[in-house]
């Protein structure tokens, strides 16, 4: 009887537990989803070398072309000043593409899941990307 099966598996883990003095269990939580000193070790180094990595990225990218801002203003200046190109270029396609990797740097370490992080509406891509786009809704005099 599978009943009969689940008391015995949490009792053999509790004890297990107790006698390799784990004792950081936390009731209702499967112990399958606890990781251990050494996996939380591995994982935060991985996390850390992702991190450092992902900094080192744009290293190499003059300052214009690696700032989210600064590619908008680009974008807005071609559409002031030739228009029709801007048009027949189909920006509002190609820029998702373009914003892309950008914007995935900047949400590397972006966790939703922790206390105290920052809402996508606050960030400065989204920020600078919203203030494009109300520029671009803007009709012409």
């Amino acid at each position: 009887n599978s009943s009969e099966f689940i008391p015995k598996c949490r009792t053999c883990r509790r004890q297990a537990r107790e006698q390799s003095g784990q004792g950081a269990h936390h009731e209702g939580l499967s112990s399958d989803e606890e990781l251990t000193p050494t996996e939380v070790d591995e994982f935060q180094k991985s996390k850390d070398n992702v991190l450092e990595d992902s900094r080192k990225i744009f290293e190499d990218v003059h300052a214009d072309f690696c700032d989210i801002r600064k590619i908008l203003l680009k974008f807005q200046e071609w559409k002031e000043k030739l228009p029709d190109s801007y048009c027949d270029a189909y920006i509002s396609f190609c820029l998702p593409k373009l914003l892309n990797p950008l914007i995935r740097v900047q949400l590397i370490s972006w966790n939703p899941l922790e206390q105290n992080f920052t809402e996508l509406e606050e960030m400065p891509w989204f920020r600078a990307i919203e203030e494009f786009s109300d520029a671009e809704n803007i009709p012409e005099s």
